[in-house]
Order: structure tokens, then C-alpha cells, then sequence
């Protein structure tokens, strides 16, 4: 019999070992995307095939219902584990994102900056000009796009609800040394505009809605531009993000951008990173207190969760770890708040039931 060489043999057995490695730790699931189409089927995963617990969807299903929810949807590898409607309100139905759409924002920024548009770090006057507030202009020049992101500007919290206008924006520290929940963040929709040389929504469209098969449309409202879908269109924003910015084979956010904008991006609220909510940190702060609080944004969720987070709780959870997406859209679950509420904890716990 002709004798095998020694190369052979060691590629057989680097082969051999191989197939073993992968019986013993099967490779990771890969993550599904679903067809661009709004009318395409999307693929779903049962409850059974997890492991999950089905025992905890009608009590799970009842809270939502009870608590005003219209949409909500879960995703594990991308696929649609739940789905389900309440109130009237159906898989076609458009609703509002409220400030769970500065993530959108942060994102477009971050689009316009891979296109060497724009740069963080360059102050905001370098694209809206200068008088954009009523800071002296020493002071003015301190606030960078960065800190529009972080919400560090140092401008006054305002009273007088969510005015942009250069009178409403005044002095109350230098940019970067405290953290308060402002409105401001949205004159970043400006600052792209001006660097893109064409509308906020027409940049937006082109480079992530329709990149990702999103419905919905940016709609003003007073002070604000509040974006509004479907939430299946606010899971494909969540699926994007779970896949750290990458639609099927299509970079739409570089990496880098977007490990910088889930993670802690300044040294006060350590539960914040480019207008994504962070859980899992030592302490964090809410939106309307200087008071910082110990431990995890939402005790009950995972620790590497971060969160795109709205008034009257319009939620989108990223968890890393389990390669889940979950959405919740609706009325307020019980009085009007403007991103975090009693509601996500209780929420967890019926979640944690389901999974676990």
C-alpha cells in the first residue's frame, strides 16, 4: 500500500481536529436580513427552537396591552420571534419615534462623517456660522458637534420647552463639563445639512432609510423633527445597529463610528454615548436632574443592552449577547416621561420570564 507523506497527514489531522472543534462549539448564528421590500416575507424563529419559555407570552402579552402598547417586536439573529399588535393599531401603521429618533441623528452624522463631510471635534459654528446661540462667541466656539452628541453643551436647561432659536440657547457652563438633557441635540440635523449640501431628509433617505428597507418620513413638530414608521422599520434600524452598522454585506455605519457612539462617551453620565442610552454602568443620570444615580440604567436588563429611548415610551433594546432586538412602540405606559420609566423595568422582568 502507498505510504501517506507527513504533510498529508498533517493536514488530515488539522482537518479532523477541525470538524471536532466545530461539533464541540458550533459557530456563532448568523444574522438574517430581511428582504429591502416593505411587502417581502420576513423570516421568523419559534419559541420552541430558543428554548423559551411559552408559558410567559400571554402574561407578557397582557402588560403590553394593558400598558398602552401599539407595536412591539422581538428579534433573535434577526429574525421575527414575536409580533404583535394592540389598540388598533397594525403591521402598516406608522407612529413616532419621539427622542428614540436621536439615534437616527447620531447615525447620520456619523454617515456624513465616513464621507470625510464633517468632523465631530470641529466646533458647529464652523457649519451653522456664528450666532447660532447667545453665547458670547469665546464661549460659543467651545461647542463642538461632539458635544451636541454627548449632550454636553453647556447651555441653559430650557423652560420654555424645546426652542432652538439662538435667544433660547444660553450660557450655563463651558461645553463639556456638564451633562443635561437638551433639545439642542437637533440643530446636529443642521450641521449635516450644511456639510452635505442638501436636505437633512434627502441625506437621510438616501443613506439609511433605503439603504435598510425603512418606511416612514421626518415630520415637524413645534421644535422638534420627529420621525415617524412603522415598527418593523424601527426593528431594521435596530437590526443594523446590532450588526454594528452593517446591512447584510453594506457598510452603512463604519465600526469605529459606531463602537464610539454605544459606548461611554464622556466622564459624567456613564449611561450615555452618542445619544444612545447605555446600561450596565456603574451610575448614570435622567433627563431633567443633575442627581447621579448608582448602578445600571435598567437593573433587570443585560448589561451590554443599549437602548434607543423616547417620551411615552417608544423603546428599541440592542442586547449584543443575545443577538436580540426588541421594540416597543405606543401611548405612555403610564404617565408622560421623557425616555425612562417604571415601565422598562416591569417590562424586563416579563421579558427575562420569556427567555430565560
Amino acid at each position: 500500500m502507498k505510504k501517506i507523506g507527513y504533510p498529508l497527514l498533517f493536514i488530515l489531522a488539522l482537518i479532523s481536529c477541525s470538524s471536532e472543534s466545530n461539533e464541540s462549539n458550533p459557530t456563532e448564528s448568523i444574522i438574517y436580513f430581511p428582504p429591502l421590500e416593505q411587502s417581502a416575507i420576513w423570516e421568523t424563529k419559534s419559541l420552541n427552537s430558543l428554548g423559551w419559555n411559552e408559558n410567559a407570552v400571554a402574561p407578557l402579552l397582557t402588560y403590553l396591552e394593558e400598558k398602552h402598547t401599539k407595536g412591539f417586536i422581538i428579534l433573535v439573529d434577526g429574525k421575527i420571534v414575536m409580533e404583535n399588535y394592540f389598540n388598533g393599531h397594525s403591521a402598516s401603521s406608522n407612529w413616532y419615534w419621539a427622542s428614540a429618533g436621536k439615534t437616527l441623528t447620531a447615525t447620520m452624522v456619523g454617515i456624513a462623517e465616513q464621507e470625510n463631510h464633517l468632523n465631530s471635534n470641529n466646533k458647529v459654528s464652523d457649519y451653522l456660522g456664528r450666532g447660532w446661540t447667545s453665547l458670547p462667541l469665546a464661549k460659543e466656539d467651545l461647542i463642538t458637534n461632539k458635544h451636541l452628541l454627548t449632550m454636553t453643551s453647556g447651555l441653559e436647561d430650557i423652560d420654555n420647552g424645546d426652542c432652538v432659536a439662538p435667544e433660547c440657547l444660553t450660557y450655563r457652563a463651558d461645553a463639556g463639563t456638564r451633562w443635561a438633557y437638551h433639545n439642542v441635540y437637533v440643530k446636529l440635523q443642521d450641521v449635516v445639512a450644511s456639510a452635505v449640501s442638501t436636505t437633512f431628509n434627502s441625506y437621510f433617505n438616501t443613506k439609511l432609510r433605503d439603504k435598510i428597507g425603512m418606511n416612514g418620513a421626518w415630520i415637524q413638530s413645534g421644535n422638534n423633527s420627529v420621525y415617524w414608521s412603522t415598527t418593523r422599520s424601527m426593528a431594521r434600524f435596530g437590526l443594523l445597529m446590532l450588526n454594528k452598522g452593517k446591512w447584510n454585506n453594506e457598510v452603512v455605519l463604519n465600526e469605529n463610528y459606531f463602537n464610539t457612539a454605544t459606548n461611554t462617551s464622556q466622564n459624567i453620565n456613564l449611561g450615555y454615548g452618542y445619544l444612545w442610552w447605555l446600561n450596565g454602568k456603574s451610575s448614570y443620570h435622567l433627563p431633567q436632574t443633575q442627581i447621579q444615580f448608582p448602578g445600571g440604567i435598567i437593573p433587570e436588563g443585560p448589561n451590554d443592552m443599549f437602548m434607543a429611548l423616547g417620551k411615552n415610551d417608544q423603546k428599541i433594546y440592542v442586547v449584543p449577547s443575545k443577538k436580540m432586538v426588541i421594540v416597543r412602540m405606543g401611548e405612555a405606559a403610564d404617565n408622560v416621561n421623557l425616555a425612562l420609566s417604571d415601565f422598562d423595568e416591569v417590562l424586563w422582568e416579563k421579558i427575562n420570564a420569556l427567555i430565560n
